[in-house]
């Protein structure tokens, strides 16, 4: 199968903006991953049942997945239909594309939020 190529996606600045107590659940959860794993990012979804997914990037010789495409993956192999809401912490500036992409493959419009290491809100991506 041919490794697909996804361009990183520009994050609008988050302003003033506030997340929910269940968005904010999700960045605490993404900031969990990454520290526990010591990876560069770590991401957490929420599916149309409630249901929590965390995970941290995965970078090995043999294999390189996105902290999000992993989330979303964990979410499908349970049995989730819907992406309601993920969240990403980085330390770059964009959401990367196959996260991006892999949340669209669920939700055409589910919010992902994207923030800093400290947890601070970067952004959030709609579209």
């Amino acid at each position: 199968m041919p490794e697909q190529s996804f361009a990183a996606v520009t994050v609008p600045s988050a302003g003033d903006a506030a997340l929910s107590a269940e968005d904010a659940k999700l960045v605490t959860l993404a900031r969990s991953s990454r520290a526990r794993a010591g990876a560069a990012e770590g991401a957490a979804v929420r599916d149309q049942d409630g249901r929590t997914y965390a995970a941290a990037s995965v970078a090995l010789p043999s294999l390189t997945v996105t902290a999000l495409q992993l989330a979303v993956a964990q979410a499908a192999a349970s049995g989730a239909t819907k992406i309601e809401a993920a969240a990403v912490v980085t330390e770059g500036s964009a959401l990367d594309g196959a996260g991006h992409a892999a949340v669209r493959d669920l939700a055409a419009d589910a919010a992902i939020h994207v923030a800093g290491p400290s947890g601070t809100l970067l952004g959030t991506v709609v579209a």
